[in-house]
């Protein structure tokens, strides 16, 4: 499936008629090739999946496809290095954003067609989308689908997972194409409107312009990607009910949807009265550029319209902490999620309450539902680990030389999937810049962000291995 998505990048490439057609199709087969050996040696199997496998397969396999997907970068000599070739394209499977190119207007368009294609691939996940679409494959895929799905629990449409995931993405290519449509309208070619939209629907940020949005100097165009980023952000399960069961009261009922939506509405008017205040925006304006840099962040899309870098420092720091936010659970977005920072600031609530009242019994609830100790559990364990590997790993990038900065905005900005940071990594720089183990480290840091820790973090314990 990989390679046979590699090879629709040749399109733009005819289409502009520019050198690169040979490096996409050699990727491509490589690719196919390989996906039918594996098959042709494995199709007889009658093995069980059980989930040890499935957390081993989801984590491999996205290693195994970022390495398949930078050949076409490095056949072509555009990105020679394996290291910069296989950053590019771990940030764009993961949905991060982070690029080492310092002239992107300067890669020809087939390959910016498929460094967008690897966003789009990425948003829903690869292998949920296998399950979808090679249903042949004779496994069940309901171990393979709670390990990647993004959130604490999968909420599923479908007792049959690889309806569930055909379902979730008819949804996202609904919204991909109508996006596009819209950019259309709105004066860009089609070239840049489907690149725009696979970036967008993915929460990605990868764009055709050195510049991201702030290149298309039009109102229009950025109030239609901050609405399809919110759309991204928020759950794909809330998307269907809302338009396949014309069920608008469970998206608007949903307490994580209200929390998100509560949450970049405050944040969006605090930043665009900051603006308006301290720096003279006019205020049609200053809510325009607040609400995209404020949705582009916390769905971790990272597209630019300003350089916040030269807003205020008070700005800065904000924008800093909207890192470590996410989108909603079963969203293509990044990040700790929304639902896992509700919860932790319900189970504060308690603990005060607990204080005052030590035999109360106070249970944690979520859309009226009672949540279980153990999901709390999970979710305490989930950031606790979450900002130990941001300490340590702002620790190493600190040790590599960069700047104070640079190192913990990088570190946060790629274990959060966002793109861009602050210092050198602001959203006009690009991590060119970073040491080669730096970029290999940045890259990890991505694969465990996308994957929810545990499923790779896993991957390292004792216990994982023991029988």
């Amino acid at each position: 499936m990989l390679g046979l998505l590699m090879m629709t990048s040749i399109i733009p490439a005819f289409f502009y008629d520019i050198p690169d057609i040979l490096p996409l199709l050699y990727s491509s087969l490589i690719t196919i090739g390989i996906g039918l050996l594996s098959y042709f040696f494995t199709r007889s199997s009658d093995f069980v999946l059980s989930k040890r496998e499935g957390y081993f397969i989801v984590s491999a396999g996205w290693l195994i496809m970022a390495l398949l997907g930078s050949l076409p970068f490095v056949i072509s000599g555009h990105i020679p290095k394996l290291t910069d070739a296989f950053f590019e394209t771990m940030s764009g499977f993961t949905t991060t954003g982070a690029s080492i190119l310092t002239n992107i207007e300067a890669m020809p368009e087939g390959l910016l067609f498929w460094r967008s294609m690897t966003h789009w691939i990425g948003g829903m996940g690869i292998i949920v989308l296998t399950i979808a679409i090679i249903p042949f494959l004779g496994i069940g895929g309901m171990q393979l689908f709670v390990a990647e799905v993004p959130g604490i629990t999968p909420d599923k449409l479908h007792p049959r997972i690889r309806v569930t995931a055909m379902r979730l993405w008819a949804i996202y290519c609904i919204f991909t194409l109508l996006e596009f449509i819209l950019l259309m309208a709105g004066g860009m070619d089609w070239f840049d409107a489907i690149n725009h939209s696979f970036a967008t629907m993915a929460t990605g940020g990868f764009s055709t312009k050195n510049n991201s949005i702030a290149a298309f100097d039009s109102t229009y165009i950025h109030v239609v990607i901050t609405i399809f980023m919110f759309i991204a952000g928020a759950n794909f399960t809330l998307s269907y009910f809302a338009i396949a069961k014309r069920d608008l009261k469970k998206m608007f009922f949903d307490q994580e949807f209200r929390f998100y939506t509560f949450v970049i509405v405050l944040t969006g008017l605090v930043v665009a009265v900051v603006l308006v205040l301290k720096r003279g925006y006019e205020p049609g304006f200053a809510l325009r550029d607040s609400f995209f840099t404020v949705v582009s962040l916390i769905t971790t899309t990272g597209f630019c319209t300003k350089n916040y870098e030269e807003w205020t420092l008070f700005v800065k720091i904000i924008m800093l902490v909207l890192m470590f936010l996410g989108g909603c659970a079963g969203s293509t977005g990044g990040g700790i999620k929304m639902i896992r920072h509700r919860l932790l600031l319900i189970n504060v609530s308690a603990e005060f309450r607990k204080l005052m009242h030590p035999r109360a019994i106070i249970p944690i609830r979520h859309n009226h539902k009672i949540v279980s100790s153990e999901i709390v559990s999970n979710v305490l364990a989930f950031f606790y680990i979450y900002m130990i590997i941001f300490i340590f790993s702002s620790l190493v990038m600190l040790a590599l030389g960069l700047d104070f900065e640079t190192a913990i905005s990088a570190v946060a900005s790629c274990l959060g999937n966002v793109g861009p940071g602050l210092g050198q990594v602001y959203p006009w720089g690009n991590y060119a810049g970073i040491p080669d183990f730096g970029k290999w480290f940045l890259s990890l840091l991505m694969l465990i962000g996308r994957l929810e820790l545990f499923t790779v973090l896993i991957l390292f314990s004792r216990v994982y291995w023991k029988q």
